[in-house]
């Protein structure tokens, strides 16, 4: 199968080059992102594959519709960048990665955590300049605290567990409890109380329009003073401007993220020789107890070699008439809640 891979990077071809020998794939690597300009790149290929940045919107999936693809191949298990009805419409299949590597993002969760909570980044910044000060770094013990995890499927549940190792007092909110957490001594509630006993927050849920800026101003405002908010999952989760208020007013005490709602623009790219010229990010930037990472929770080998033998075992699927069950449709979506 001929497949035209955009947002591809050196570590996107290393992985996926690969497993492309092994199943007879013919990839082409493309820099560009999938967007309404550059869609013509992908005429004539059976299968598109995209990342979490592209635009899969019903004028680009029309144009990949007309050009001759069939299949619209996600490296990722988030879904919100895509239209499902207008693949549909299209009669586009849609296949995507819905597990590649849990443990990435839950251990990437918890080094979040403890990067933020002892101030690591400045502490690492400051030996380097030969300032070895401890004012300002003061940390807490994590032993005790009680962590709520909103969302409890393999990455919540990861979560969990580690967290029980830490001897923390576990919450959790999920319109689909996970009977497996219960057995880590957590313990479901609602989102009110959770944001009011909770002194860490970590979000492990898909984007949806009713998740869409879970954390807003409303929700900080019920949450105890001081608390600590962690995002491994989807930017908009997390009303960025209600954090930055949370944040000057002291009612958020940590801030650590690996996601961004307007990250399309900043993130996997090197932008060190220019000015950001996105000011709500930059102002992020400016808080000491503000920790951030670019979308890197799921970079590890294991996680990408995954994706890379899940995304093109979903094309050889489809090339022998055959489902992978990593296909995605709007009906099967809304039928199913957990598979968002």
């Amino acid at each position: 199968m001929r497949i035209a891979m955009f947002s591809a990077r050196s570590y996107d071809r290393r992985f996926f080059s690969e497993v492309a020998e092994q199943e007879g794939h013919d990839l082409t690597f493309l820099e560009a992102r999938l967007d309404r300009q550059t869609v013509t790149l992908a005429e004539g290929y059976d299968a598109v594959c995209i990342f979490v940045n592209d635009t899969a919107d019903e004028e680009v999936l029309a144009a990949l519709a007309a050009g001759g693809t069939k299949l619209l191949l996600l490296r990722s298990a988030g879904f919100n960048h895509v239209d499902l009805a207008a693949a549909e419409e299209h009669h586009l299949t849609v296949s995507r990665v819905p597990a590649y590597s849990p443990y990435a993002v839950a251990e990437h969760t918890v080094a979040l955590m403890l990067a933020v909570e002892r101030r690591l980044h400045r502490a690492y910044n400051r030996v380097r300049e030969g300032n070895f000060a401890l004012d300002g770094l003061l940390g807490f013990d994590l032993r005790n605290k009680r962590i709520g995890i909103v969302g409890t499927g393999k990455i919540g549940e990861i979560v969990a567990r580690i967290m029980r190792g830490f001897g923390c007092s576990l919450r959790a909110y999920d319109p689909y409890p996970n009977d497996n957490v219960r057995d880590y001594g957590v313990r479901y509630v609602d989102l009110d109380t959770m944001f009011e006993e909770c002194d860490v927050i970590t979000l492990h849920c898909p984007l949806t329009p009713d998740t869409h800026h879970l954390i807003d101003a409303d929700a900080i405002a019920k949450m105890k003073p001081g608390v600590m908010i962690i995002n491994t999952s989807r930017g908009a989760l997390v009303d960025t401007r209600a954090a930055i208020e949370g944040l000057k007013s002291g009612q958020i005490g940590h801030l650590a993220l690996d996601v961004y709602e307007e990250e399309g623009d900043l993130f996997f790219e090197d932008l060190s020789d220019r000015v950001i010229q996105d000011d709500v990010f930059s102002r992020l930037l400016t808080f000491p107890n503000v920790f951030i990472t670019a979308h890197q929770a799921f970079f590890t080998e294991e996680a990408l070699r995954n994706i890379a033998e899940t995304t093109l075992g979903n094309a050889r699927a489809f090339e022998q008439g055959e489902r992978s069950g990593n296909e995605l449709t709007r009906e099967e979506v809304l039928g199913d809640p957990q598979k968002a």
